[in-house]
């Protein structure tokens, strides 16, 4: 396997979790009382239990990067998720914050924020 690292959420309730991004294409990959991983092909996933989570105060976030954000989008979209701003869940359209790569989000219903990435946009400088 590649090295490689995945983010790692908060979950109030793992059933819950798993159904709500079941709809978005993921699927159980483990699941025990303190872990669950999610995979859509080489996108993942983890999560850990949070009961007490404000999910209107949560802070915590990941960005994936994709090289077909397009059909990402048009497909999450079918989810029939709430674009309204404050909703949670929700998932907004395209934006590109200043410089930044062409991305679109997603808030989980635990308050987590997905920034989707496009590969293709080169307009985040790079260091290296």
């Amino acid at each position: 396997m590649a090295d490689r690292i995945t983010a790692n959420l908060p979950s109030r309730d793992f059933a819950a979790t798993s159904a709500f991004y079941g709809r978005l294409g993921f699927a159980e990959a483990y699941r025990d009382g303190g872990w669950m991983i999610l995979n859509r092909g080489p996108l993942v996933l983890e999560f850990f239990p949070h009961p007490e989570l404000d999910r209107f105060s949560s802070w915590f976030s990941a960005c994936i990067r994709v090289d077909d954000p397009d059909a990402l989008l048009a497909e999450w979209q079918g989810a029939g998720l709430s674009s309204g701003e404050g909703a949670i869940p929700r998932l907004t359209g395209f934006f590109k914050p200043g410089a930044a790569p062409r991305m679109f989000a997603l808030v989980d219903p635990d308050g987590s924020l997905l920034r989707v990435i496009d590969n293709r946009d080169t307009g985040e400088a790079h260091v290296g």
